[in-house]
């Protein structure tokens, strides 16, 4: 998932720079979504390691 997220940011940095701005911003977004969901199961996945163990 962190892949994906890393993917829709480097699109949307090439559509700035390239000046597609209703692109940059959506792919901005959603790289920006799947970064926090990776980020909550980031953090549940350590604390169920840290409850099981």
């Amino acid at each position: 998932m962190l892949y994906y997220a890393a993917v829709f940011f480097v699109v949307a940095l090439v559509a700035a720079i390239f000046g597609f701005g209703g692109i940059a911003s959506a792919s901005a977004g959603i790289a920006q979504i799947l970064f926090f969901i990776f980020l909550v199961l980031f953090v549940l996945t350590l604390i169920m390691r840290a409850v099981r163990n």
